[in-house]
């Protein structure tokens, strides 16, 4: 652990890669890597009790997991000199539900869940952010038993929000790349910002929930909103960024991957999905690519995502791909004096299957992580 804390403390200054430097940083992104991917097993353990509650009730929700991506790390290590090995974040797993109803169900159940600790809970559901960040925050603290508890404690955060939320916070990332602002951290354009948090608003309102604070009623907020819209040209950039992604999938279709890797890149606007069919083997690229990509300063970003299919990879990081069209129907509903709308989705209905799936082999997960005893 002392080599985790200090993997962290290099890696919160400002890396200058040279041929003397570049072993050393190579041997800091080692071990901070290793200790993130150390979360993996755990995290996939929580999104299967994710997807297990989430089918419990028939509910049209779904479950993906990821691994934090190193910018992000670093930014915490940087902005809040939080130590590596206290990051609550570094695996985390997100249930988004049609309803504000189904998520609310879905949070008392995870209360209630057994053998694992509640560690800590941001309830930004009931307390929105003043920037209109809604969304349930749940760290659990892991509990294994025989082999399993060589990750005792390892911490994964599970958010839990509705497709409504979803669409809003996707929205803030995309159009922050968009602009290349950093927007979901509050920087950038005031008045997209001022506009975001109005529809947050809105939003609230429609699945009849707390509103940001600081906002005005209904009736100044969608004024401002229709003011806003018109100066930003808000819904045609909405419509621009949609089309302005090249995505590029390489998976054959008959293939059934756990693991996606999404790269994207900035400057290009192109986005690459490659399949991996073993945790170890998305791990190693995921570490891989970001080590490249620190090196460079290419504005390559990459993150890799634990899904059940392509679809679910999707719809809960629609973000990587330009799909903003849901936030977008909603900005031209509310501007045209109508409310937001929340979603109504058909109850689950499970596939045939055709044959059985094999059980996965998660072995590796334990052998990667011996040196964590």
């Amino acid at each position: 652990m002392n080599q985790v804390r200090q993997a962290g403390e290099a890696l919160s200054q400002k890396l200058i890669w040279t041929d003397e430097s570049a072993e050393p940083i190579r041997r800091t992104f080692a071990i901070a890597h290793n200790w993130r991917d150390s979360h993996g097993y755990p995290m996939n353990k929580f999104r299967t009790i994710l997807n297990n509650q989430v089918k419990r009730n028939n509910t049209a929700g779904n479950a993906v997991a990821r691994l934090k991506r190193m910018p992000s790390i670093r930014g915490k290590l940087i902005k809040q000199q939080w130590p590596l090995d206290k990051i609550q974040d570094l695996a985390g797993c997100r249930a988004i539900l049609p309803s504000i109803k189904d998520a609310q169900a879905l949070i008392e159940r995870m209360r209630g869940l057994n053998g694992h600790v509640l560690h800590k809970e941001d309830p930004y559901i009931e307390k929105p952010k003043a920037n209109g960040y809604r969304c349930h925050h749940m760290v659990f603290r892991y509990r294994g038993d025989g082999d399993d508890a060589v990750f005792h404690d390892r911490r994964v955060e599970v958010q839990i929000r509705t497709w409504l939320q979803h669409t809003w916070a996707t929205a803030v990332e995309a159009v922050g790349a968009y602009r290349g602002e950093n927007m979901k951290g509050g920087e950038g354009s005031s008045e997209w910002l001022r506009l975001f948090a109005l529809m947050s608003a809105e939003f609230a309102a429609t699945e009849k929930c707390a509103e940001p604070p600081g906002l005005p009623d209904r009736g100044a907020r969608v004024g401002e909103i229709i003011e806003l819209d018109k100066k930003l040209s808000a819904a045609d950039t909405l419509e621009n960024i949609a089309h302005a992604v090249k995505y590029t999938e390489n998976i054959d279709p008959k293939s059934e991957p756990e693991y996606y890797q999404i790269i994207y890149d900035r400057a290009n606007r192109i986005v690459n999905v490659y399949p991996f069919y073993s945790a170890v083997a998305g791990a190693e690229a995921y570490d891989a690519s970001e080590i490249t990509a620190e090196k460079s300063q290419s504005g390559v970003t990459s993150v890799l995502v634990e899904a059940d299919s392509i679809d679910n990879l999707k719809a809960a990081y629609p973000n990587y791909f330009g799909d903003v069209q849901m936030f977008r129907t909603q900005l031209k509903s509310i501007v045209q004096g109508e409310a937001a709308i929340e979603y109504e989705m058909p109850k689950r209905i499970a596939p045939p299957r055709v044959k059985p799936r094999e059980k996965p082999d998660d072995s590796w997960l334990r052998g990667r992580n011996k040196r964590w005893k």
